[in-house]
């Protein structure tokens, strides 16, 4: 068998396709390389792509031109929402690349149709490669001609449903991924990915349970529940409050992370079900503005107000829960006045992070064309100061939380020094865990203790340095 490596971007929900993709590869027998990994001869390759700002793009359209130099006897399979609505821009990368190397046809990027208002959206059209390691084998690809092979597979391959990724275990992560729902119709003045993912489609709730529980009777600690918008979650008429609550009654001890939720949909109800205590103490609320001129120019369905609500509501369920948001910094037509408002905003609601992003100008979406652009330098200023604010709330959460016990899950991660191991706690802090004894393999539940602020902590490397307790 030949070797396969895949390379996801962007989102988790995109982690979780890769993931099944991997998984499905595994059990067909072929060896994974991990990232980095080098490999002689043919093999596959899979670009697993985001599309949310111009620099996903122009990340994984280096990821593509790196693989197709690199590995000259490789196949490069590229898939995801950069890849359903820019395909013809991804094949011209071939001719560049492809020439040096002197190959044939080597580049290959299914279709889709969700773009154009179809139904065949990013995940249905990247269901396909669930199927390829079976016809791989059945066709004796290692022994053929294996860019003919695949040339016909995705010829007549017929994407299913972007339901289909079920991963039996998690290959590159320690925590675990149950997708419930995929595409938006939100309708957002700056978003590409509807384009990408379709209108909504939710997973029906029994579905949910017995996907949670195959994992839940595996060991898994905790599992991440997420989407393109969760909060847009419908099934028969069961909305997000309901499935949550459903997963919670049906399972017994696996815990409950929730991804990105929407602050039009956080209402009593909702706050309600996530008091539950196997709801992990970690909110994100997808806010993009503190500015109501700003909000209603994006096209969002709530207000500043609102946000704040919501913030509030999720705050009051958990003790001190970890509350982070999205900030889009310099929207077209954002004055100093607007980045004020968002700054206090943020101020005000503490949050413990902020996703702080400069505005991306994303074809077929209104705010391409939109006037009144912020200059470049002046978009710089503003992520600046909502990043460094954002650091400053980061240590300052970390710092209420020294010397208090909590829940964690250790992580899989390379060059950590002997005696220690990394974890993320149940409310969202990066942890190195100093063990005396026997280190907790990945995935492992543990108690422990912070009891130091890690001086060159930015939101990437561990918030605090922990003792272990138990586990």
């Amino acid at each position: 068998m030949f070797p396969v490596v895949i390379r996801n971007l962007g989102c988790k929900l995109n982690q979780l396709e890769g993931e099944a993709v991997a998984g499905s590869f595994k059990q067909a027998g072929f060896p994974l390389v991990p990232r980095g990994g080098e490999f002689d001869g043919p093999g596959i390759i899979i670009i697993n792509t985001c599309t949310v700002t111009s620099k996903a793009d122009q990340k994984a359209r280096r990821e593509i031109r790196q693989a197709l130099r690199e590995n000259p006897g490789a196949c490069v399979i590229v898939v995801g929402c950069y890849a359903l609505l820019d395909q013809a821009e991804i094949e011209a990368i071939a001719a560049e690349v492809e020439v040096a190397a002197g190959g044939g046809k080597r580049l290959f990027v299914p279709a889709g149709d969700a773009g154009a208002g179809g139904t065949k959206g990013a995940g249905a059209v990247k269901s396909i490669l669930l199927e390829l390691p079976k016809y791989l084998r059945e066709n004796d690809a290692a022994k053929k001609d294996l860019p003919g092979i695949l040339e016909l597979f995705f010829k007549n391959a017929k994407g299913d449903s972007p339901f289909g990724f079920n991963p039996g275990e998690f290959i590159s992560h320690s925590r675990g991924y149950l997708k419930i729902q995929d595409g938006c119709d939100g309708g957002c003045a700056y978003c590409r990915v509807p384009q990408a993912r379709g209108s909504c489609l939710s997973l029906p709730k029994e579905t949910a349970l017995e996907r949670l529980l195959f994992f839940e009777n595996k060991g898994c600690v905790e599992i991440m529940i997420t989407g393109v918008n969760i909060t847009r979650y419908d099934a028969s008429g069961c909305g997000l409050a309901d499935i949550i609550e459903y997963l919670l009654e049906g399972s017994r001890v696996i815990a409950l992370r929730i991804s990105s939720l929407e602050p039009e949909g956080i209402d009593k109800r909702l706050a309600s079900v996530l008091a539950h205590p196997r709801v992990r103490p970690h909110f994100h609320l997808s806010v993009q503005s503190g500015s109501n001129a700003v909000l209603k120019k994006m096209g969002r369905k709530y207000s500043a107000e609102d946000a704040e609500t919501g913030a509030a509501l999720l705050r009051s369920v958990k003790d001190d829960p970890f509350l982070a948001c999205d900030i889009i910094a310099g929207f077209p037509g954002e004055t100093e006045d607007d980045f004020l408002q968002t700054l206090s905003f943020c101020e005000k609601n503490r949050f413990a992070w902020i996703h702080a992003f400069p505005f991306s100008k994303r074809p077929g979406t209104p705010a391409f064309s939109f006037e009144n652009t912020v200059c470049e330098r002046e978009v710089s200023r503003r992520v600046q100061a909502l990043t460094d604010l954002a650091l400053r709330g980061r240590r300052e959460y970390a710092g209420r939380l020294l010397g208090r016990e909590l829940a964690a899950v250790t992580e899989k991660a390379k060059g950590v020094q002997k005696g220690y191991c990394r974890a993320v706690s149940e409310n969202y802090l990066k942890l190195l865990i100093e063990c005396p004894g026997e280190i907790p393999p990945a995935g492992s539940s543990l108690r422990c203790i912070p009891v130091s602020l890690c001086e060159d902590a930015n939101g990437v490397k561990p918030d605090a340095i922990a003792v272990l307790l138990n586990f």
